[in-house]
């Protein structure tokens, strides 16, 4: 039976309870995907006694249709592109690479603003734990899934309160370990499995970040769901 989260900070709460087993482990991380994954990730952090700092994640949108994702870029460069989208483009081209440098910039500005001027994470032999508000596609969380192998991380996993069944399967292809509360069969969006699903605003992320304490700096996968 399927649960409409009340909203996300109820939906980090019920997470947490789920990763218990990493609760004050010293090499783990709570890396949230801004900006809905932040308030889920920070009650996930709150609860585990981990530091929490944001991976940012930006789609790269065909020019004709936006909506439609050509692939993504990650914080460490990570680049994941989606050959089947990507044919639509004229041949000779320059599209995705004009794309994809405002979309670096993009990424790198996001960055300087969530951390308010910290350095970047150094996530070399840590756990990583991924969080978002939920995965329609699986693309974005493949693509921080890139970047977090990129950055030197020992372990990857991957933690969602809802998942489409294929975004899930998606995932599980990439990360050492996969955790998501529910897969629902009949998946239309994220925000149908939550009962209040307003825009986080880049304020509540500063804000969030803030209110934790040690953010960041300095084999087989395991599926559950």
């Amino acid at each position: 039976m399927t649960h409409r989260y009340v909203d996300r900070d109820e939906a980090g709460r019920a997470l947490a309870a789920e990763l218990g087993r990493y609760r004050g482990d010293a090499r783990a991380v709570v890396l949230a995907l801004p900006r809905g994954g932040v308030p889920v990730g920070f009650g996930v952090a709150q609860a585990l006694g981990l530091p929490l700092d944001v991976l940012v994640v930006r789609k790269l949108g065909l020019p004709m249709q936006p909506e439609l994702a050509m692939g993504a870029v990650a914080s460490g460069g990570a680049l994941v592109l989606n050959e089947d989208v990507l044919r639509y483009l004229p041949p000779g081209s320059d599209a995705l690479e004009r794309v994809k440098a405002r979309e670096l910039a993009e990424l790198a500005r996001r960055e300087q603003t969530y951390r308010s001027g910290r350095p970047a994470l150094d996530l070399r032999g840590k756990t990583g734990i991924l969080v978002d508000d939920g995965l329609a596609t699986g693309a974005t969380m493949e693509a921080a899934v890139r970047a977090l192998r990129s950055l030197h991380a020992a372990r990857v996993v991957v933690a969602v309160p809802v998942a489409s069944p294929e975004a899930r399967e998606r995932v599980a292809q990439h990360a050492d370990e996969v955790i998501c509360l529910q897969t629902p069969v009949y998946f239309s969006a994220v925000g149908q499995w939550y009962e209040n699903f307003g825009q986080t605003s880049d304020e509540e992320v500063r804000r969030l970040l803030a209110r934790t304490t040690g953010v960041a700096s300095g084999g087989g996968r395991d599926v559950a769901c």
